[in-house]
């Protein structure tokens, strides 16, 4: 796969779904995040980089690692401990689930929206998608056992939960007026990015890294390699929301 044809396919994702010039990028310095940051600012967005955790948590100390790089507007909120517990309950009531994972996310862009009407920003951007399509999550490792086959049907499960969550996650981001959108979870990129052949994603079960054409465009645009090369941390992990969480229950 020609790494211009992605870039190509990344920019009209992101023109046909971001109407607005002022956005914020849900940003955790990974890999992801940073390219659709990169991307977009290149594009001439006004983009202020949004991130959120507890104190000292992982994913505030590298994004700001990473914007030294990058030096875009950047803007932070940290997770008040004292208030943990009531919104997640709301949050849980709210979105009606027991899945772990919908709850901890739900919660990451409950944040993540307050921050952003704080800052008079009603459209926030992520890199939702990426994971999915192209191999980011473990699960992959041990689908590619199994084969082409097993990896497809792991992307569609994956695929329908995300887009499921998201829309429960603009549910609850509702509330401040704030609206998530994902470029790469439409109809036309989600189509695309399955015709990329998979050992361009995911080589065998030893692959830790993953997301291989993905982390060479990553560089190619410009993404400081401390990203561009950087391991997967989930949200959840990243932030200290599922730690804070399990505690709560």
């Amino acid at each position: 796969m020609n790494l211009d044809v992605l870039l190509e396919k990344i920019q009209s994702a992101i023109t046909q779904t971001v109407q607005a010039k002022k956005i914020g990028i849900a940003f955790s310095g990974g890999v992801d995040s940073t390219l659709i940051a990169k991307m977009c600012h290149d594009m001439k967005y006004d983009v202020i980089l949004l991130t959120i955790g507890f104190a000292d948590s992982h994913d505030i100390k590298f994004a700001k690692q990473v914007n030294e790089f990058l030096n875009l507007p950047h803007r932070i909120l940290e997770i008040n401990p004292d208030e943990f517990d009531s919104i997640s309950q709301k949050i849980n009531i709210t979105i009606n689930t027991d899945n772990l994972s919908w709850n901890e996310n739900s919660i990451a862009y409950y944040h993540v929206s307050k921050l952003a009407h704080n800052l008079g920003l009603d459209v926030v951007v992520t890199a939702n998608g990426i994971d999915e399509l192209f191999c980011g999550y473990n699960g992959y490792r041990d689908a590619i056992k199994q084969g082409n086959d097993a990896v497809m049907a792991l992307m569609d499960a994956k695929l329908d939960n995300e887009i499921k969550m998201m829309k429960a996650i603009n549910q609850i981001c509702s509330e401040f007026g704030v609206k998530i959108v994902q470029p790469l979870l439409s109809e036309d990129f989600i189509k695309f990015a399955k015709t990329i052949p998979i050992d361009q994603k995911i080589i065998d079960e030893n692959d830790l890294q993953r997301k291989h054409i993905i982390r060479r465009l990553a560089l190619e645009v410009g993404v400081p390699e401390l990203s561009a090369n950087a391991r997967k941390k989930a949200l959840q992990y990243g932030t200290m929301i599922h730690k804070a969480l399990l505690k709560s229950r």
